[in-house]
């Protein structure tokens, strides 16, 4: 079974929006779910969005997982092991309003 070699990096990290902020900072709305960066607390949309901005983010900084966004999603994604993942004992999951 495939593991996520960069549990390391997942922080405790205050998400940096209530929405995307590249998109809201182009002045749309139009994201479809939402990502949280785990070691800098940057808010992207997801990969059916059309901004693609939560893995932008990541070709940019390299910072390698995500954490769902989203009511009821309790999910990480680590790009660079290409691994959706969930942790026991982690932390409550952020949601945005």
């Amino acid at each position: 079974m495939a593991t996520c070699t960069h549990l390391d990096e997942i922080g405790d990290v205050t998400p940096s929006s209530w929405g995307c902020e590249d998109c809201l900072a182009a002045g749309r709305r139009d994201w479809v779910h939402l990502r949280v960066c785990q070691e800098c607390g940057h808010v992207g949309c997801c990969d059916q969005s059309p901004g693609k901005h939560a893995t932008a983010h990541f070709h940019a900084v390299s910072h390698p997982i995500i954490r769902s966004y989203e009511p009821g999603e309790d999910w990480y994604w680590c790009y660079v092991d290409s691994i959706m993942f969930e942790l026991d004992g982690a932390p409550a999951a952020p949601s945005h309003p």
